[in-house]
């Protein structure tokens, strides 16, 4: 990944050398400009910290230039107070409007969830965005398939899980697996991939997050999750890439109730060393 500097605007203040996360730009004299050494292109993972840190624009790397980099608005940054909120502010929500998201909207909000850390910056995270009413359907009835499995062979596992309540439940035309939602999206990764449990377990996270600034709410979909880990049918009716693996879903929708509370939440318990 070739490092460009324009000579003209670059101060040689050392923040990009500071930086780089694997110490791969180097100023052989206080009189040099940064650069890499071209064994060292490679190994690049194109994170565009040195891009973000130099307050000329003197950097480049690749395709990753100054103008295609929002710039920073300090008045957008949150306190403590509201960044408290704003976390506080997220609730996990199981009941939902009919009404679909566009997809405009969706798209826009996996694109801000794409932003989200992955180690070595592989963002190994694939998205899979279920809005059929009839597909979601099936799929919260192999999750049930699946649960009435775990009842049979595992009764103890079952009960931990409170399976039978659940299964009860969607007999009576009670849906707690996808909660009726209008959507399902399904973060998925290579399999082989070191680093994919991880990242599309923090890239959910943020979409959780994001949801509430595009007015939409959320919940993490549990059972589907245990069951498309390990339940064939469930994997086979995903139909994911070759080699794939779902590690993780969210559903998603316009919620139907607005809370007017914060909850409190245990204090947190702290070892100083």
């Amino acid at each position: 990944m070739t490092l460009n500097v324009n000579t003209e605007l670059c101060k040689r203040d050392g923040f990009c050398v500071a930086v780089c996360p694997l110490g791969l730009i180097h100023m052989q004299s206080k009189d040099a400009f940064p650069s890499h050494e071209e064994r060292e292109e490679e190994l690049c993972i194109k994170c565009g910290h040195c891009v973000a840190i130099c307050p000329e624009g003197a950097l480049s790397v690749g395709d990753i230039t100054p103008d295609r980099c929002m710039p920073i608005q300090k008045e957008k940054i949150l306190d403590p107070e509201h960044v408290e909120h704003f976390l506080r502010f997220r609730r996990s929500i199981r009941n939902y409007s009919r009404e679909k998201v566009p997809q405009e909207i969706l798209s826009e909000l996996i694109r801000v969830a794409s932003h989200a850390p992955s180690g070595h910056n592989t963002q190994p995270v694939r998205w899979l965005v279920i809005s059929s009413e009839e597909e979601m359907k099936h799929l919260a009835a192999l999750v049930v398939d699946w649960m009435r499995t775990i009842i049979r062979e595992f009764p103890d596992l079952a009960d931990l899980m409170h399976l039978d309540r659940v299964v009860a439940a969607w007999e009576s035309g009670r849906d707690r697996i996808l909660r009726s939602a209008p959507h399902l999206i399904v973060a998925h990764a290579p399999e082989s991939e070191r680093t994919a449990q991880s990242a599309c377990t923090i890239a959910l996270t943020y979409l959780e997050l994001a949801a509430t600034g595009f007015g939409l709410g959320a919940c993490w979909a549990g059972y589907f999750n245990a069951a498309a880990g390990m339940y064939p049918p469930l994997k086979t009716r995903l139909n994911l890439p070759e080699g794939h693996q779902s590690f993780g879903a969210m559903m998603i929708g316009y919620p139907t109730y607005s809370y007017r509370r914060l909850p409190p939440r245990n204090t947190p318990v702290i070892e100083w060393r």
